[in-house]
């Protein structure tokens, strides 16, 4: 069965780094990918989406200029680069799958999640 396994979450000062990995396991690597987040007592937003080949990505407002979704389809990892991070990043970060090859932000195009790992932006 697919499962994807999320990890690279932590806690991190303002301005700092993260980088988050999602080994995708069995799943196709031939299928769009997306990050979503969802901070407590919010609802969850979709953060960044790579098509299959990672040649068309997507970003929140939020995160453009400041976090880089790519992947390595040799090793089915996506991954998401996270630098300048701020509080307001704070969030259960989860990665899914499309049931497509095309990048969306779509949460309702995903037939696959992980479960999800913590990051906390605080000083």
């Amino acid at each position: 069965q697919g499962q994807l396994a999320e990890s690279g979450g932590g806690s991190v000062q303002p301005g700092g780094s993260l980088r988050l990995s999602c080994a995708a396991g069995r799943i196709s690597s031939n299928n769009g990918m997306a990050w979503f987040r969802q901070a407590p007592g919010k609802e969850r937003e979709s953060v960044a989406a790579i098509d299959w080949n990672g040649g068309n990505t997507y970003y929140a407002d939020s995160v453009k200029g400041r976090f880089t979704i790519s992947r390595d389809r040799v090793k089915n990892i996506l991954y998401l680069q996270m630098n300048n991070l701020k509080p307001e990043d704070t969030a259960i970060y989860t990665c899914a799958a499309s049931r497509g090859a095309a990048a969306t932000m779509s949460a309702s195009y995903m037939n696959k999640w992980g479960q999800g790992t913590q990051v906390t932006v605080s000083s």
